[in-house]
């Protein structure tokens, strides 16, 4: 997938908590990392504006085998009622992590086209590793769901299907969600999940196809002192995704 970018109060403690779930211990400069297979976890210090709840980006989900190991590694889960194996966490400062064990059976991913793909297979099998990143979840205003679904399948090459009963898009590593929201939300920038990130190859190129195809970057590309290539858009919805080639060497 890529990366999912926090801003947090308190970092030291953040970082324990995303460890504690399963996650690697990682730096990239001065940048605290925690890593998980198809995501990287940045924590950065700073003063968030609210949590992810009530933006654009309601929440992220997690897959893990089993939501006993989660509570045995000290965790306070909360089960949601009327489905077995969905459940939240919820980090130090508050913000809600969506978690889906091997008994849940709202995972699995259909493909519009109705067509077996390799890649978006995985969400019908069993895990192969104790936890991993599974999707996020956007909110769009009513009867914007079809255009998200459309947008990001076209924009990053996903395919596009329905994950249980939602409008859904997915992409190596990560399936992005959709539902209505009675009115339009405030965008994701300045939260305490401030973007997500997707690792692209060749981004130089993608980023003037983007161009090319009406795409409005707020920063372009741009190579780094370390190598790692970044651009930063936001989604017609407010979600601000930073695309990065580099990070997947972390």
């Amino acid at each position: 997938m890529g990366h999912l970018h926090y801003k947090v109060r308190d970092v030291e403690a953040n970082k324990k908590f995303w460890i504690a779930l399963g996650g690697v211990s990682a730096k990239l400069g001065t940048a605290e990392v925690v890593k998980f297979p198809d995501a990287l976890v940045f924590l950065e210090q700073g003063n968030p504006s609210a949590g992810s709840n009530g933006s654009v980006v309601n929440h992220v989900a997690f897959r893990v085998q089993s939501l006993e190991k989660v509570e045995a590694a000290g965790f306070k889960v909360e089960r949601l009622a009327g489905y077995v194996g969905v459940a939240s966490i919820f980090t130090p400062e508050a913000e809600r992590i969506e978690l889906f064990d091997e008994t849940a059976t709202n995972l699995t991913f259909t493909p519009d086209a109705g067509k077996p793909d390799g890649i978006v297979d995985r969400h019908n099998r069993k895990l192969t590793v104790p936890v991993t990143i599974h999707h996020i979840h956007l909110y769009v205003p009513e009867g914007s769901e079809a255009k998200a679904k459309a947008w990001y399948a076209q924009t990053f090459g996903g395919v596009a299907g329905k994950r249980w009963r939602y409008d859904a898009v997915d992409l190596p590593g990560i399936n992005f969600n959709f539902s209505a929201s009675a009115q339009a939300l405030p965008p994701l920038k300045g939260r305490m999940l401030d973007h997500i990130g997707l690792e692209v190859r060749n981004l130089e190129a993608f980023c003037r196809k983007l161009e090319a195809n009406g795409v409005k970057f707020d920063l372009p590309y741009t190579k780094q002192p370390s190598g790692i290539a970044t651009a930063l858009l936001t989604d017609p919805w407010g979600t601000s995704i930073e695309l990065t080639e580099g990070l997947n060497r972390l």
